[in-house]
């Protein structure tokens, strides 16, 4: 899940598009023999526009500014009944500028899962430079996501992610939040959850590919998105080109529990972000050691179980409050540390019964993570997971491995290992992917990712052996290319874009 500061409508039908170009001949001869039923989604004809919805759209004024166009493409909600209920996904475009050395489209995946994607061609764009000519750079909003036909269930938090908290009673909270999570979404999205799912989210991604033209793909896919590009390459085989996945899942841990993993890993990013605040004891008073300031969040975290936290309007109970710092612990620059020291200020002088008011960064935080601000984007990243792989384990399995793991991960272990949603939904429509190809892929991950851990990317690395890793040693970073500012990491992605050659052997970049 990539997360840089938190875990982040019915749905209706959509005709066809049929305005437009012409079609290309890739097109034209997809739609002619493409799967069964699906043509005339391969073959429709693609109406691109402005991508400003109105004057508070500061994603759509940013595309505009930079030259993308925007559209919406019409799938079937059932890839098993295509002449059936459809929903329609929204696709940027950012058009190659070097039209003479165009490699194609480049598809682009920001994680989540849940996490939209739209404004992707202006980010990757930047740290493309001028290899970004090369490509039309695509982003997608997968289904029901962002300006996708949406989903949500309505909820009152803006998380499926939170902590079991300090004791038994706390978890029996988690376990009765959990339940009415997924019955809330029963209740009001149950005819659409069956097709919510990554296999149906890659098939869309095919139907963006037919509908563009091209025979193949390139993708760039961090973290979640580094699954959805593995999917694919399994539903697709031989219609990707270069394919670069940073922040990779292990497919064979992809679970409902996909952060157990990563528990050591979150703590030993807390102790470093701690001796990193302790050297700065005179600007944010939280501690002058590493301990000190591990007993300052002690201390938040038992004021919380005691009683919620008032910040603002805000209530930050001890299941929420550790997700704060399990987002602000995604990387490790000093300007993320800065603002996660900055937060403790606030939420330490909370614990204290004092009065206070969130600054804007921990105010956007909270309305996402605590109110029902975040019910949409919390719903769709529910709905993907335990779209792919709800199983019954028994409230019971949650809490013993809680239990088990607390001694070693107090912080980490009663967030990564507890009960999700998932434990109550119906089981996936479809079985979980198993990948077992062997694709030429760049694969990208720092060593201390506090999300999707090295060692799933080393067993990634030896699946696919074509493949090869760039490593990032010592970094606590989520998601590394264009976002950590490594030179050498961000040389090697360009260069594998602009010639679609992998380095000879894996590479580490320091940082």
């Amino acid at each position: 899940m990539r997360m840089n500061s938190c875990v982040r409508a019915a749905v209706s039908g959509v005709a066809i598009l049929t305005v437009g170009a012409g079609l290309s001949p890739a097109a034209a001869a997809d739609k002619a023999t493409g799967p069964p039923g699906l043509g005339r989604y391969h073959g429709q004809s693609v109406d691109w526009h402005d991508c400003t919805l109105g004057p508070d759209d500061t994603t759509g004024k940013r595309l505009d500014a930079a030259g993308a166009q925007c559209a919406d493409l019409t799938v079937p909600l059932d890839y098993g009944d295509p002449g059936g209920r459809t929903v329609t996904v929204a696709v940027s475009r950012l058009r190659a500028t070097d039209r003479a050395h165009r490699v194609g489209p480049l598809l682009l995946n920001n994680g989540g899962p849940g996490g939209p994607s739209l404004e992707m061609p202006v980010t990757v764009g930047e740290t493309m430079g001028k290899v970004a000519g090369k490509y039309d750079l695509i982003g997608m909003d997968p289904r029901f996501v962002g300006r996708s036909t949406p989903l949500d269930c309505g909820w009152d938090i803006g998380s499926m992610v939170f902590s079991a908290g300090a004791d038994r009673a706390g978890y029996e909270r988690s376990v009765a939040r959990q339940r009415d999570l997924a019955e809330r979404c029963k209740r009001t999205n149950g005819d659409v959850l069956p097709y919510v799912s990554t296999r149906n989210t890659a098939r869309d991604m095919d139907v963006v590919r037919a509908a563009l033209g091209a025979k193949r793909i390139s993708y760039l896919g961090y973290s979640y998105g580094s699954y959805l590009g593995e999917v694919y390459t399994e539903l697709f085989p031989g219609r990707t080109d270069r394919m670069v996945l940073d922040g990779v899942i292990d497919p064979a841990r992809y679970s409902q529990t996909l952060l157990a993993d990563a528990t050591g890993a979150n703590e030993r990013a807390l102790r470093a972000w701690a001796a990193w605040t302790a050297a700065r004891h005179d600007t944010y008073g939280l501690g002058a050691t590493t301990g000190a300031v591990l007993a300052t969040v002690r201390h938040i975290q038992e004021a919380a179980a005691d009683k919620p936290l008032r910040v603002g309007d805000f209530r930050v109970d001890e299941h929420s409050l550790p997700v704060v710092y399990f987002g602000g612990l995604g990387g490790d620059r000093d300007e993320n540390r800065a603002v996660l020291a900055d937060m403790t200020r606030t939420l330490e002088r909370a614990a204290d019964r004092e009065h206070v008011e969130p600054g804007p960064i921990l105010s956007e935080v909270l309305t996402s993570l605590t109110t029902e601000a975040g019910s949409h984007e919390g719903s769709v990243q529910a709905a993907i997971l335990c779209g792919d792989v709800a199983t019954r384990r028994g409230t019971e399995s949650y809490w013993r491995n809680i239990q088990a793991a607390r001694d070693k991960a107090p912080f980490a272990a009663p967030l990564a290992y507890n009960i999700s949603a998932c434990e109550f939904w119906d089981a996936p429509a479809e079985k979980p992917t198993v990948v077992d190809n062997d694709v030429p892929a760049l694969l990208v991950n720092a060593t201390g990712d506090t999300r999707t851990t090295y060692p799933g990317a080393r067993r990634m690395r030896d699946q696919w052996s074509k493949s090869r890793l760039i490593t990032l040693p010592g970094a606590n970073q989520h998601g590394v290319y264009g976002d950590y500012g490594n030179a050498c990491t961000d040389r090697r992605v360009n260069a594998y874009l602009a010639t679609g050659k992998l380095p000879h052997r894996d590479v580490t970049c320091h940082a």
